[in-house]
C-alpha cells in the first residue's frame, strides 16, 4: 500500500558501511553537477539506481514492537503507521541523530491509503545528494574490482546482496589512502557503465522495476523533491550509464540558490513558492532524453580531450601515482563517434546572491 515493501525487507537484515571506500568516492562528489568526478568522466547515483537498489517507485507524486495477533483492523493501521515512520527515519531519510525524524510526515502516515501514490525514490535520491553536497562541502557497483570475494549471487532488492558483508575495522586513514589511489588507477574499460543489463539481474528484477513508465524516468532530467529540499537530476552528463556515448557536457546549472533551503528557521517550502521546480516534476515526461543506445558505451574522444584539462581526475599524491598527465586517451574513444545531448529548454540559473554579497563585503566594516 504504501510502495515500501521491498526496502522493508532489506530492513532485517546487517548492511554495514565500508566507511574508507565511502570515503574515497566523497572526496569525488562534484556538488555543482552531482557526479563523481573520475579518471575517465563522470558517474553518478540515478533513479534507476534507487530503483535497482531499494525497490523504490520511481514515478508519482511528489513527496515498535510487533503488531499482536488477532488485532482489528484499526490497530494493524497504527502498527502500520509505527513501522513506517521507522523505515523512513531509519532507512530512507536518516540524519545524524540516528533516532528521529520530522514531525512534518505525521500528516502523510495519518493518510495510509494514500502513501504509495507518492514517488519514493525521486525524494530519497534528492536527499542522497543534499547529504553528499554538505559533506563534500564540508570535507573539500559500477566498479567488479571492487567488488569482495563471494558475493556474486543477486537478490531483490539488489542491496540485500550486501548484508553478510563485513568490511575491515582496520585504521580507516590507510584504507582511505588504498581505495583513492584505486580509483585513480581505474580504467574506463574496468567500469561496467550499464551493470543492470546482465542477465544475472534481469532475472531477480521485479517486474514492476521495469515498468516502460518508471524506465523512461531513469533518463529524465527533472527536478528531484524532498519538501525543501530541491535537486537536479543530470543525466545529461552521464549518457554511458545508459547506454550512450557521452560528448561534451554543457556548463552545469547554478542552484546555489535552491542548495541553501533546508527548511529550517524562515524557508518556505510549500509548492506555491517553488512552484516553478515543481512544475518541472510535474513534467518528467517531456524531459525524458532520447539519443542514440551503443554497444559499448562511454566517453567520447572530444569528452576526454576537455575532461583531462577540466576534470578533477586524480587525487593521490604524487608520489604514488606518479605522473598522470602521461596517460594516453584510448583509441577505442575516437571509435566511439562524437555523441549528442539532444537540445532541450534549460531552467535559469538561481545562485545564491547572499553568498557572493558576504564575500564582496569582506574587509569592509559591514563584514
Amino acid at each position: 500500500m504504501a510502495g515500501l515493501y521491498h526496502l522493508a525487507r532489506l530492513n532485517d537484515r546487517w548492511l554495514w558501511l565500508d566507511e574508507a571506500l565511502v570515503s574515497a568516492f566523497v572526496e569525488r562528489w562534484c556538488s555543482e553537477t552531482h557526479t563523481f568526478h573520475m579518471p575517465f568522466g563522470e558517474c553518478t547515483i540515478t533513479l534507476q539506481n534507487v530503483a535497482h537498489q531499494l525497490g523504490l517507485p520511481v514515478d508519482g507524486r511528489y513527496t515498535f514492537g510487533e503488531c499482536p495477533e488477532g488485532a482489528d483492523d484499526e490497530t494493524v493501521r497504527r502498527y502500520a503507521r509505527a513501522y513506517i515512520m521507522m523505515l523512513l527515519g531509519t532507512q530512507l531519510f536518516a540524519d545524524k541523530s540516528g533516532n528521529r525524524i520530522h514531525i512534518r510526515w505525521l500528516t502523510y502516515v495519518a493518510r495510509l491509503e494514500e502513501m504509495g501514490t507518492y514517488n519514493w525514490g525521486s525524494a530519497v535520491l534528492a536527499w542522497l545528494y543534499r547529504c553528499m553536497c554538505r559533506v563534500a562541502n564540508r570535507h573539500v557497483v559500477n566498479f567488479p574490482l571492487f567488488r569482495p570475494a563471494g558475493y556474486e549471487t543477486f537478490s531483490w532488492p539488489l542491496a540485500s546482496r550486501w548484508s553478510g558483508y563485513n568490511p575491515s575495522g582496520s585504521e580507516k586513514g590507510p584504507r582511505v589512502q588504498m581505495w583513492r589511489l584505486r580509483i585513480d588507477r581505474l580504467q574506463d574499460r574496468e567500469f561496467i557503465w550499464m551493470p543492470y543489463s546482465s542477465l544475472d539481474v534481469l532475472q531477480v528484477v521485479h517486474p514492476e522495476a521495469l515498468e516502460p513508465r518508471h524506465m523512461a524516468l531513469w533518463q529524465s532530467v527533472t527536478s528531484l523533491i524532498y519538501f525543501a529540499v530541491i535537486e537536479w537530476h543530470q543525466i545529461d552528463r552521464v549518457l554511458p550509464q545508459f547506454g550512450g556515448v557521452q560528448p561534451r557536457p554543457n556548463p552545469a546549472l547554478n542552484i546555489d540558490f535552491l542548495m541553501s533551503k533546508d527548511g529550517r528557521g524562515g524557508d518556505r517550502w510549500f509548492p506555491y513558492h517553488l512552484q516553478k521546480w515543481h512544475l518541472y516534476w510535474d513534467d518528467r515526461a517531456e524531459t525524458v532524453l532520447r539519443f542514440d543506445v551503443v554497444a559499448d558505451p562511454g566517453p567520447s574522444h572530444e569528452f576526454l580531450e576537455w575532461w583531462s584539462q577540466h576534470g578533477k581526475r586524480f587525487l593521490s599524491l604524487d608520489m604514488h601515482l606518479g605522473d598522470p598527465r602521461a596517460v594516453p586517451i584510448p583509441v577505442e574513444a575516437s571509435q566511439q563517434g562524437a555523441g549528442r545531448v539532444p537540445d532541450m529548454d534549460r531552467p535559469e540559473d538561481v545562485p545564491d546572491r547572499r553568498r557572493v554579497e558576504r564575500r564582496a563585503r569582506v574587509g569592509t566594516r559591514r563584514s
